[in-house]
C-alpha cells in the first residue's frame, strides 16, 4: 500500500493541475462572448483575464504558507471547491461586477494548486521527484487543451452560463476526491533531507524570472488577441475553440520536447530558437488565410509553451545554496503568473489604440528581446 501512495498522489495532483490549468485557459475562448454580451473593449477584456489570473498570482505565496501551518490537503481541496463557486457566480449573476467577482473568487481558488499540488509529488517521491514532476507539469498542458475543446462544445449546444456551470460541477468534484482520496502531504524538513541542494551565481535568479516574465506576457498577449484573430479570418465559434486546442496541444508537445532539447544542447541555444521561432510564427500566422493558420497553430503553440518548460528546470540552478527551493519555486510561479494577469491588459490597452493585428505584432516584437537576456543568463547557469 505505501508504494501506491506517490502514484495517488502524482495521479490527483495531475488531475488537479489539469482542472486548474484548463479553467484558467477557458477563458479564452469566452472572451469574444463577453465582449459581444457586454460590449467591452480589448483592454476591458483583458483585464477580466487579468482579475482571474491576478488573484491567483497574489495568493501563489501566502497559500503555500497556509499549508504549511494548516492540511495541506484541506487547502487544496477548499481552493478547488472556491474555483467552482467562483464559475457558478461568474454565471449567475448577469453583470460585468458579478463577472469580475467571481472570476477573481475562481482565481483565489487557483492560487491553491501549484504551490500544494507540486509540493506534494516533490515530498512524495524526494530524490526521486524530477521524473515525477515533469509528468506533474505536462498534465497541465493536457487540461489547458482539453478543458478549452470541452467547452467550445458545450458551447455548441449550451449558453455559456450554463457550460460554465458544468466546469463547475467539475471542480467540485475534484475538490472531494482530493479530500478524500489524496494522501496527506510530508511535512518540508523530511523531503528537504531527501533533495540534493544545488546553488547558483548571484544575480541568476533576477535574470532568469525576467525571462521569465517576458515569455509569459508573450505567450498570455496572443493567447488574448487569437480568438479575434481567428474570427476575423472567419472562424466561428467551435473553429475558435479547436484553434485554441491546436496551440495548446502544440504547448504541451513543446513543453516535452524543450525539456529534452534543454538538457541535450543547453538552456541558451533553447531559448534563441524557441523565441526566435515564435516571432516567426507569430508573423506567418498574422499574414496567413484561416487554413493555413491553423496547421501552424500546433507548431507555434510548441515554440510558445517550450520555453517554460527550460525555464523551471533551471530554477534550482540559481537558487543560492541559503535559499529555499520551495520560495524560489513561489517567487517564480508569482512573477510569471503575474506577468499572466498584467500583460493582457497592457496588450489590450494596446490593442484598443492601434487594433489586434499591430497589438499581436507587439508580442513578437518582445519574444525577441527575451534573447540578449537569455545571453546574459547562461553564464550563471551550471553546465
Amino acid at each position: 500500500m505505501e508504494t501506491l501512495r506517490p502514484k495517488r498522489t502524482l495521479g490527483i495532483a495531475g488531475a488537479a493541475h489539469a482542472l486548474h490549468d484548463g479553467c484558467t485557459d477557458l477563458i479564452y475562448v469566452l472572451l469574444p462572448l463577453w465582449q459581444t454580451e457586454f460590449g467591452l473593449g480589448y483592454g476591458a477584456l483583458a483585464l477580466l483575464r487579468g482579475v482571474y489570473a491576478g488573484s491567483m498570482a497574489a495568493l501563489q505565496v501566502p497559500a503555500g504558507r497556509l499549508a504549511e501551518r494548516w492540511n495541506g490537503r484541506a487547502v487544496l481541496a477548499c481552493g478547488t471547491l472556491f474555483t467552482g463557486l467562483g464559475f457558478v457566480i461568474a454565471g449567475s449573476t448577469g453583470s460585468v461586477w458579478g463577472l469580475c467577482a467571481g472570476l477573481a473568487i475562481a482565481g483565489l481558488g487557483s492560487s491553491t494548486q501549484h504551490p500544494i499540488a507540486s509540493a506534494a509529488v516533490s515530498r512524495a517521491y524526494g530524490s526521486a521527484g524530477r521524473g515525477p514532476l515533469g509528468v506533474y507539469n505536462f498534465s497541465g498542458d493536457i487540461g489547458k487543451a482539453a478543458i478549452p475543446a470541452l467547452m467550445s462544445l458545450l458551447l455548441m449546444a449550451l449558453s455559456w452560463q450554463l457550460s460554465l456551470g458544468l466546469i463547475a460541477g467539475l471542480t467540485v468534484a475534484l475538490a472531494v476526491v482530493i479530500a478524500v482520496w489524496m494522501p496527506p502531504i510530508a511535512p518540508a524538513t523530511a523531503a528537504a533531507e531527501k533533495r540534493p541542494r544545488i546553488g547558483g551565481g548571484r544575480g541568476g535568479f533576477r535574470l532568469l524570472l525576467t525571462i521569465g516574465i517576458l515569455d509569459t506576457g508573450v505567450r498570455m498577449g496572443l493567447l488574448t488577441f487569437l480568438p479575434f484573430l481567428l474570427r476575423d479570418k472567419g472562424a466561428a465559434l467551435p473553429t475558435v475553440g479547436l484553434g485554441l486546442a491546436l496551440v495548446f496541444v502544440g504547448g504541451a508537445a513543446g513543453k516535452f520536447l524543450c525539456g529534452w532539447l534543454g538538457a541535450r544542447f543547453g538552456t541558451l541555444r533553447t531559448i534563441v530558437v524557441t523565441e526566435g521561432g515564435t516571432a516567426a510564427l507569430i508573423f506567418v500566422v498574422l499574414a496567413a488565410p484561416l487554413l493555413p493558420a491553423l496547421l501552424l497553430l500546433p507548431l507555434l503553440g510548441m515554440v510558445l509553451n517550450g520555453t517554460s518548460s527550460v525555464l523551471y528546470g533551471a530554477v534550482p540552478e540559481v537558487t543560492l545554496p541559503h535559499q529555499s527551493q520551495e520560495r524560489a519555486f513561489a517567487l517564480f510561479y508569482t512573477g510569471t503568473i503575474g506577468s499572466g494577469a498584467l500583460s493582457p491588459v497592457l496588450y489590450g490597452a494596446l490593442g484598443d489604440a492601434v487594433g489586434p493585428v499591430w497589438a499581436v505584432t507587439a508580442t513578437a516584437l518582445v519574444a525577441l528581446t527575451v534573447v540578449p537576456f537569455a545571453f546574459a543568463l547562461a553564464p550563471r547557469l551550471e553546465r
